[in-house]
């Protein structure tokens, strides 16, 4: 059994020591006909720390848990946590467009 958890400690270790806030660093573990997924929750204020530049802490990580668990036969992904109504999703998203009106009384002819 200590075994199959080698994954998921190896996900604590690696994101503990690359946030501000290990203490919040939790990781669920569950197991399906798919392979293991684990679940990574973190602080919100740490996201971008996990997350990184593009995507790529997170691409990172996930490269690395593959080795992992290729070398216990497994397949293993990584899903990190992001509550409805982040702080991340709408300081991210994109702005909705916004109608304005265009005055064009300096090109409108009488004619």
């Amino acid at each position: 059994m200590a075994e199959d958890l080698k994954d998921q400690e190896f996900v604590e270790y690696v994101v503990k020591a690359i946030v501000n806030h290990p203490e919040d660093v939790r990781v669920e573990r569950t197991i399906d006909e798919r392979g293991v997924l684990l679940t990574l929750h973190v602080n919100p204020d740490d996201m971008g720390y996990v997350i990184g530049k593009s995507g790529q802490t997170a691409r990172s990580i996930r490269t690395l848990l593959k080795i992992v668990g290729a070398k216990g036969n497994a397949r293993v992904n990584l899903k990190i946590y992001e509550p409805e109504g982040s702080r991340r999703s709408s300081q991210y998203s994109a702005p909705a467009p916004q109608e304005e009106e265009i005055d064009t009384s300096a090109v409108d002819l009488e004619i």
